[in-house]
């Protein structure tokens, strides 16, 4: 079992207090942040885990420690609703567990409503759409079959859930706000606490987050998530992030910039490997190149890496299809990239 960080407390300075626990997303891999929020209306939980392996007893020991650490006056039934930030595994598996356990109010944005809601027919839509991705990619079909397993392997013990209501941006929540930030998943969110903003995934303190391509999933990309990042940085008064995974971020204005460069290197150096290579080649050459030392999940995440900023590149006018005709007389090849 990973070993944790130790739960934090913030308090705004309206006095609302913020704790922020941590899980293990997957089993001895990956920890990620569930947050309880108290005097901000009645108590509330923010993200649930993934409800793999330990993943709840921790976040449900976690709650525990608020009252019995901290002195809190918490009970599980007391939280009433459960706000999800977005909706990737790792921040909603554990939902129908802790909606059972605490009858409380479920609230996710429109655009990852379905992913609660209708699971199992989000898994069929999403796993037909990587698979004509990842052919459109150049990947040779046994690994596709390697890499579809991988990818519906985690998602099949998911239960859908009622949505109770939505995370809006015109529709503040008991003084909390909600700032729409698309890009790495469509219905992600940034959620304002007075002088504090829960990043959730969108902004981390040392790594980029994670991004694949929009013909995967609609208002994913790169172009959304540069987007979503400018939205941001027009926000005043922010003091602190607190990201999804990772410590927290002390200035949000100065971490926004720093992220956006990486990807613009990611973007040239892309560039670079085309001019390299003098001719048109797919998405899974150019991954091998930007990430030749993959293994595992490992890969098909640097192939949705890749793919986005192909993607970018390629809506901007930068790069071109170089076997047109193949594309036009086959049913889905793989799409050759080169230089526009």
């Amino acid at each position: 079992m990973t070993a944790l960080p130790p739960i934090q407390r913030f308090t705004t300075r309206s006095g609302i207090r913020i704790y922020r626990i941590p899980v293990e997303a997957f089993p001895n891999f990956l920890i990620v942040y569930c947050y309880v929020l108290l005097e901000a209306g009645e108590p509330m939980l923010i993200d649930t885990g993934s409800g793999l392996g330990v993943s709840t007893d921790q976040l449900l020991a976690g709650i525990a420690s608020v009252r019995d650490d901290f002195g809190e006056a918490l009970a599980l039934t007391d939280i009433r609703r459960i706000l999800i930030t977005h909706g990737h595994i790792d921040h909603f598996g554990g939902v129908a567990t802790l909606q059972e356990l605490t009858g409380a109010q479920v609230a996710i944005h429109a655009l990852d409503r379905r992913i609660l809601t209708n699971n199992e027919e989000r898994v069929v839509i999403a796993t037909k759409d990587l698979k004509v991705y990842l052919e459109r990619a150049g990947v040779k079909p046994s690994q596709r079959e390697q890499m579809l397993q991988m990818y519906g392997f985690t998602k099949k013990h998911l239960r859908s859930v009622k949505v109770d209501f939505p995370l809006a941006e015109d529709t503040p929540l008991d003084g909390l706000r909600f700032v729409h930030t698309p890009g790495h998943c469509s219905g992600q969110v940034c959620i304002i606490v007075d002088e504090v903003m829960i990043t959730a995934d969108h902004i981390l303190a040392r790594i980029t987050p994670h991004q694949a391509p929009e013909s995967i999933t609609h208002s994913t990309g790169l172009g959304h998530y540069l987007d979503s990042l400018a939205k941001v940085e027009q926000i005043d008064g922010i003091e602190l992030g607190m990201g999804g995974h990772e410590e927290p971020i002390p200035d949000i204005y100065q971490r926004i910039p720093v992220i956006r460069a990486s990807h613009l290197r990611k973007l040239d150096r892309i560039l670079d490997i085309l001019r390299a290579e003098e001719r048109p080649i797919t998405i899974s050459a150019i991954s091998k190149h930007l990430y030749p030392d993959r293994h595992g999940y490992d890969i098909l995440l640097a192939l949705e890496e890749t793919g986005a900023h192909v993607e970018y590149l390629y809506h901007h006018g930068m790069l071109g299809i170089g076997n047109l005709e193949e594309v036009e007389r086959e049913d889905n090849p793989a799409l050759l990239y080169g230089l526009a």
